[in-house]
């Protein structure tokens, strides 16, 4: 089993890493699977991601903060409102299944939503 959560840790680290230049398609939450999917199988790969310098940062501030930066909000939820809105203007599939799939963007989106964008301000 740790062998398909190392390969798995791999395909996340992937697309996320694809995710760097390839507008649309989200670099944190792949990263945060991968951390996940290393945890089970290597900690050595997962303390390597997790201190990696461009990658680690953003890991280390949604486990100490569960911070999400405004910028991959922002993406998120633009990325869903476009997917929504071809999938009801330009598919033809029913009524029932858009609304399942607005009720859990909507979800997803107020998750987002509702974590802070920064790091809070240590008091000095």
């Amino acid at each position: 089993m740790r062998t398909v959560y190392f390969l798995l840790g791999w395909c996340f680290f992937g697309l996320g890493a694809v995710g760097t230049v390839v507008p649309g398609l989200p670099t944190t939450p792949f990263m945060l699977l991968a951390l996940w999917a290393f945890s089970k199988s290597s900690r050595r790969f997962h303390d390597w991601l997790y201190a990696h310098p461009l990658f680690g940062p953003p890991l280390q501030q949604w486990r100490s903060h569960r911070v999400i930066p405004g910028k991959a909000k922002l993406l998120a939820v633009a990325t869903m409102t476009v997917s929504f809105l071809y999938l009801a203007v330009f598919t033809g599939v029913s009524a029932l299944l858009k609304a399942l799939t607005a009720l859990l963007m909507l979800y997803g989106a107020a998750f987002i939503l509702s974590k802070p964008s920064q790091v809070p301000e240590s008091p000095n």
